[in-house]
Protein backbone atom coordinates (compact mmCIF):
# COMPACT_ATOMS: atom_id res chain seq x y z
CA UNK A 1 0.00 0.00 0.00
CA UNK A 2 1.18 3.30 -0.71
CA UNK A 3 0.34 5.86 2.38
CA UNK A 4 -0.83 9.45 1.63
CA UNK A 5 -0.39 12.08 3.84
CA UNK A 6 -2.86 14.85 2.95
CA UNK A 7 -2.15 18.54 4.47
CA UNK A 8 -4.49 21.49 3.67
CA UNK A 9 -3.45 25.16 5.37
CA UNK A 10 -5.59 27.56 3.59
CA UNK A 11 -7.59 29.90 5.77
CA UNK A 12 -10.40 29.33 3.61
CA UNK A 13 -12.58 26.38 5.21
CA UNK A 14 -14.21 25.87 1.88
CA UNK A 15 -13.23 24.01 -1.46
CA UNK A 16 -13.72 26.44 -4.98
CA UNK A 17 -16.32 24.99 -7.17
CA UNK A 18 -18.14 24.08 -4.34
CA UNK A 19 -18.52 26.56 -2.01
CA UNK A 20 -18.89 30.45 -1.94
CA UNK A 21 -15.86 31.75 -1.18
CA UNK A 22 -13.94 28.13 -1.02
CA UNK A 23 -10.36 27.85 -1.31
CA UNK A 24 -8.71 27.29 -4.75
CA UNK A 25 -5.63 25.16 -2.81
CA UNK A 26 -8.52 22.89 -1.57
CA UNK A 27 -10.04 22.09 -4.82
CA UNK A 28 -6.77 20.70 -6.08
CA UNK A 29 -5.86 18.67 -3.20
CA UNK A 30 -9.05 17.36 -2.80
CA UNK A 31 -8.75 16.74 -6.45
CA UNK A 32 -5.54 14.58 -6.41
CA UNK A 33 -6.75 12.63 -3.28
CA UNK A 34 -10.44 11.69 -4.75
CA UNK A 35 -8.33 10.78 -7.95
CA UNK A 36 -5.58 8.71 -6.09
CA UNK A 37 -8.73 6.95 -3.55
CA UNK A 38 -10.14 5.78 -7.48
CA UNK A 39 -7.57 3.56 -8.58
CA UNK A 40 -7.01 2.21 -5.17
CA UNK A 41 -9.57 2.92 -2.28
CA UNK A 42 -7.62 0.44 0.63
CA UNK A 43 -4.68 3.02 0.36
CA UNK A 44 -4.55 4.80 3.79
CA UNK A 45 -4.76 8.79 3.71
CA UNK A 46 -3.70 10.70 6.61
CA UNK A 47 -5.47 14.19 6.95
CA UNK A 48 -4.43 17.49 8.67
CA UNK A 49 -6.35 20.24 8.03
CA UNK A 50 -3.80 23.30 9.09
CA UNK A 51 -6.29 26.24 8.39
CA UNK A 52 -8.85 24.96 11.01
CA UNK A 53 -6.39 23.54 13.53
CA UNK A 54 -3.80 25.21 13.37
CA UNK A 55 -0.06 24.03 15.35
CA UNK A 56 1.04 25.95 17.80
CA UNK A 57 4.09 27.96 17.10
CA UNK A 58 7.69 27.46 18.34
CA UNK A 59 7.92 28.56 21.69
CA UNK A 60 10.78 29.26 23.72
CA UNK A 61 10.15 26.20 26.25
CA UNK A 62 10.29 23.86 23.10
CA UNK A 63 13.61 24.86 21.71
CA UNK A 64 15.58 23.28 24.96
CA UNK A 65 12.63 20.24 24.57
CA UNK A 66 13.97 19.17 21.39
CA UNK A 67 17.43 19.97 21.77
CA UNK A 68 17.48 17.43 24.89
CA UNK A 69 18.02 14.00 23.89
CA UNK A 70 14.42 12.06 24.20
CA UNK A 71 15.94 10.03 26.99
CA UNK A 72 16.57 12.93 29.00
CA UNK A 73 13.16 15.07 28.24
CA UNK A 74 11.07 15.70 31.94
CA UNK A 75 7.53 15.00 31.13
CA UNK A 76 6.77 18.91 30.71
CA UNK A 77 9.37 18.75 27.76
CA UNK A 78 7.66 15.54 26.32
CA UNK A 79 4.15 17.62 26.39
CA UNK A 80 5.64 20.39 24.52
CA UNK A 81 7.24 18.32 21.56
CA UNK A 82 4.33 15.90 21.52
CA UNK A 83 2.14 17.90 18.76
CA UNK A 84 5.41 18.09 16.67
CA UNK A 85 6.67 14.34 17.31
CA UNK A 86 3.38 13.68 15.94
CA UNK A 87 3.51 15.43 12.65
CA UNK A 88 7.35 13.97 12.01
CA UNK A 89 5.90 10.71 12.57
CA UNK A 90 3.19 10.97 9.66
CA UNK A 91 5.89 12.54 7.53
CA UNK A 92 8.02 9.31 8.14
CA UNK A 93 5.05 7.25 7.23
CA UNK A 94 4.33 8.39 4.33
CA UNK A 95 5.20 7.63 0.66
CA UNK A 96 3.31 10.81 -0.63
CA UNK A 97 2.48 14.26 0.50
CA UNK A 98 -0.17 16.28 -0.67
CA UNK A 99 -0.20 19.88 0.75
CA UNK A 100 -2.34 22.32 0.02
CA UNK A 101 -0.43 25.92 -0.44
CA UNK A 102 -1.87 29.39 -0.88
CA UNK A 103 0.77 32.01 -1.86
CA UNK A 104 0.03 34.72 1.24
CA UNK A 105 1.84 38.04 0.65
CA UNK A 106 4.09 35.97 -1.13
CA UNK A 107 5.15 33.59 1.63
CA UNK A 108 3.48 30.20 3.01
CA UNK A 109 0.59 30.89 5.43
CA UNK A 110 1.80 31.05 9.41
CA UNK A 111 -0.33 27.58 10.26
CA UNK A 112 2.22 25.74 7.78
CA UNK A 113 5.23 27.71 8.97
CA UNK A 114 4.04 26.10 12.27
CA UNK A 115 4.16 23.36 11.19
CA UNK A 116 7.74 23.11 8.98
CA UNK A 117 9.32 24.54 12.08
CA UNK A 118 7.50 20.77 13.93
CA UNK A 119 9.09 18.40 11.15
CA UNK A 120 12.32 19.69 11.12
CA UNK A 121 13.63 17.66 14.01
CA UNK A 122 17.48 16.89 14.45
CA UNK A 123 17.40 12.98 14.85
CA UNK A 124 14.26 12.79 13.85
CA UNK A 125 13.89 14.57 10.11
CA UNK A 126 17.43 15.75 9.66
CA UNK A 127 20.71 15.24 11.56
CA UNK A 128 24.29 16.70 12.27
CA UNK A 129 27.82 15.38 11.72
CA UNK A 130 30.29 17.52 12.00
CA UNK A 131 32.98 14.77 10.70
CA UNK A 132 31.28 15.34 7.24
CA UNK A 133 32.68 17.92 4.51
CA UNK A 134 28.43 19.17 4.29
CA UNK A 135 27.29 18.18 7.95
CA UNK A 136 23.85 18.00 7.47
CA UNK A 137 22.29 14.54 7.04
CA UNK A 138 18.67 14.56 5.50
CA UNK A 139 16.82 11.48 7.37
CA UNK A 140 13.57 10.72 4.92
CA UNK A 141 16.13 10.07 2.48
CA UNK A 142 15.84 6.49 3.69
CA UNK A 143 13.70 5.38 1.14
CA UNK A 144 11.44 7.31 -1.48
CA UNK A 145 9.09 9.85 -0.99
CA UNK A 146 7.36 12.43 -3.37
CA UNK A 147 5.48 15.56 -2.56
CA UNK A 148 3.41 17.35 -4.42
CA UNK A 149 2.96 21.15 -3.54
CA UNK A 150 -0.88 22.40 -5.01
CA UNK A 151 -0.72 26.07 -5.03
CA UNK A 152 -3.30 29.38 -5.53
CA UNK A 153 -1.92 32.53 -6.22
CA UNK A 154 -3.79 35.94 -6.64
CA UNK A 155 -1.54 37.10 -9.11
CA UNK A 156 0.45 35.60 -11.78
CA UNK A 157 4.51 35.08 -12.77
CA UNK A 158 5.23 33.56 -9.80
CA UNK A 159 6.48 30.21 -11.63
CA UNK A 160 10.20 29.53 -12.40
CA UNK A 161 11.32 31.67 -15.03
CA UNK A 162 8.24 33.98 -14.71
CA UNK A 163 8.18 38.00 -14.24
CA UNK A 164 7.66 37.63 -10.34
CA UNK A 165 9.50 33.97 -10.11
CA UNK A 166 12.31 36.25 -7.17
CA UNK A 167 9.03 37.10 -5.25
CA UNK A 168 7.80 33.45 -4.87
CA UNK A 169 8.37 32.59 -1.33
CA UNK A 170 6.12 30.05 -1.04
CA UNK A 171 6.34 26.51 -2.56
CA UNK A 172 10.22 28.05 -2.99
CA UNK A 173 10.89 27.95 0.60
CA UNK A 174 8.85 24.31 1.19
CA UNK A 175 10.56 22.98 -1.58
CA UNK A 176 14.00 23.77 -0.10
CA UNK A 177 13.16 22.41 3.66
CA UNK A 178 11.85 19.18 2.13
CA UNK A 179 15.11 19.23 0.06
CA UNK A 180 16.61 19.56 3.96
CA UNK A 181 15.25 16.81 5.02
CA UNK A 182 15.27 14.38 1.97
CA UNK A 183 12.31 14.56 -0.11
CA UNK A 184 13.95 15.86 -3.38
CA UNK A 185 10.74 14.52 -5.80
CA UNK A 186 8.83 17.60 -5.36
CA UNK A 187 6.28 18.90 -8.20
CA UNK A 188 4.20 21.96 -8.36
CA UNK A 189 1.05 22.77 -9.70
CA UNK A 190 -0.59 26.31 -9.42
CA UNK A 191 -3.58 28.01 -9.97
CA UNK A 192 -2.98 31.79 -11.07
CA UNK A 193 -4.84 35.48 -11.44
CA UNK A 194 -7.42 34.30 -8.69
CA UNK A 195 -7.31 38.22 -8.10
CA UNK A 196 -8.30 39.26 -12.36
CA UNK A 197 -10.96 36.52 -11.83
CA UNK A 198 -12.67 35.56 -15.41
CA UNK A 199 -11.35 34.16 -17.98
CA UNK A 200 -8.00 34.02 -17.01
CA UNK A 201 -8.65 32.28 -13.41
CA UNK A 202 -11.05 29.87 -15.74
CA UNK A 203 -8.35 28.82 -18.02
CA UNK A 204 -5.66 28.35 -14.90
CA UNK A 205 -7.80 26.19 -12.72
CA UNK A 206 -8.79 23.96 -15.90
CA UNK A 207 -4.84 23.88 -16.31
CA UNK A 208 -4.60 23.17 -13.13
CA UNK A 209 -6.71 19.93 -12.69
CA UNK A 210 -5.81 18.49 -15.81
CA UNK A 211 -2.04 18.61 -14.34
CA UNK A 212 -3.60 17.39 -10.66
CA UNK A 213 -5.22 14.17 -12.99
CA UNK A 214 -2.08 13.32 -15.06
CA UNK A 215 0.62 13.57 -12.17
CA UNK A 216 -1.84 11.35 -10.15
CA UNK A 217 -1.73 8.91 -13.09
CA UNK A 218 1.88 8.83 -13.67
CA UNK A 219 2.11 8.22 -10.43
CA UNK A 220 -0.28 5.29 -9.93
CA UNK A 221 1.33 4.36 -12.79
CA UNK A 222 4.83 3.54 -11.37
CA UNK A 223 2.87 1.86 -8.07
Amino acid sequence: MTRLLHIDSSARPGRAGEHPHGSQSRRLTHAFVQRWRQARPDDPVVYRDLGVVPPAPVRHEWIPAAFTPPGQRTPEQGAVLAESDAAVRELQAAEILVLGLPMYNFGMPSPLKAWVDGIVRIGLSFDFDRSRPDPYVPLLADRPRRAVLLTARGGHGFDTGGPLAAMNHADTAVRDVLGFIGITDVHTIAIEHEEAGGEALAASVTQALRAVDALAETWLAAR
